[in-house]
């Protein structure tokens, strides 16, 4: 009986609804990060959304607080959802390696001293982007050149195309397909996050003019307390995240990128321009996936499809640019 691509998969990710969602290995953390959206919602809505409703002339103020948060909550599990759950762009594992790059090197016998010729792939090869030459490396487990910008990932097992990271919190790697979800999910989280924390100090406002003084008002609500602190912790790591990427989208690089070739001068291959980088990531058309985890496959073909070369990859970033 012929099988799916997903029940076959050499990666390490996983899959539900017969391949239609795929996950990485680490996908249970996707539970805690649903939790620590959720919680402080639930306790922002039952508890200080109330408040402000009561404390504001009309309930249409406090309903209106109360289906803001709702409808943005909604939005932000959205979009992690649609980060998680995406392929980031996988490339296809070959079945073997790309004949027509071997090389072969003399190797001398041990009997006879002669020179017997043994194939052998080059570490590395280049290609030409934008104008400009770049190495792309040759990889043993997918067995092929990795396009320029992609890299591969160890937790997932794959090469993931303008791999920026593997992020644990998401339990998925972020690549070119699901990097512009992940940024507006971090930013929206942001956003929330703000808001939550400044309803927050205006529930405190009203309690200190009920109450005389903010030791009273905290006293009063304790709870109301620990949301505010909460916020201001999460802020500042989600905050600063969504900083950091908007610093990588206006030069066009990636988190890898960065880390890895931080200490490496020279020109900037991909960068276009603070606006265009911005256009590239955020308005640009996101490309396919290449791989048809739902899809039959024939016995030869089982946990591989055909890859693509690097210099098809690297034709197919001039031709978008």
């Amino acid at each position: 009986m012929a099988k799916r691509q997903y029940e076959v998969w050499k990666g390490n990710n996983i899959f539900i609804f017969r391949g239609r969602l795929i996950f990485g290995p680490d996908a249970r953390s996707l539970i805690i990060t649903l939790l620590l959206i959720i919680v402080p919602v639930i306790i922002f809505c039952t508890d200080v959304a109330r408040n402000l409703g009561d404390e504001i002339s009309g309930n249409i103020a406090g309903y209106a607080i109360l289906i803001v948060t709702v409808v943005f909550t909604i939005y932000v599990l959205l979009l992690l959802l649609l980060t998680s759950a995406r392929d980031p762009g996988i490339v296809p594992r070959n079945l073997h390696p790309p004949t027509e790059e071997i090389s072969y090197y003399s190797s001398a016998s041990i009997d006879v001293g002669r020179q017997t010729p043994t194939p052998r792939l080059p570490p590395t090869k280049e290609v030409i982007v934008n104008g400009l030459p770049v190495k792309v490396k040759y990889c043993s487990t997918c067995q092929l050149y990795r396009p320029p910008r992609c890299s591969h990932c160890s937790e997932c097992d794959n090469c993931v195309e303008r791999f920026d990271h593997h992020c644990s919190w998401i339990g998925q790697c972020i690549g070119m397909r699901n990097y512009r979800s992940f940024f507006l999910f971090i930013s929206s989280s942001t956003i929330l996050c703000i808001f939550i924390f400044a309803m927050s100090a205006l529930n405190i406002k009203f309690l200190m003019d009920d109450y005389g003084t903010v030791w009273k008002a905290m006293k009063e609500s304790p709870l109301l307390v620990v949301l505010m602190v909460y916020c201001f912790i999460f802020l500042w790591f989600v905050g600063g995240l969504t900083c950091f990427h908007l610093y990588l989208i206006g030069t066009n690089q990636t988190t890898y990128e960065t880390f890895q070739y931080r200490r490496l001068e020279g020109p900037r291959v991909y960068d276009r321009g603070c606006l265009d980088n911005f256009r590239e990531v955020l308005c640009s058309r996101i490309k396919p996936s290449r791989n048809n985890f739902h899809a039959y496959v024939q016995e030869n073909e089982r946990g591989s499809t055909l890859g693509m070369t690097s210099e098809t990859y690297a034709g197919d970033l001039d031709g978008n640019r």
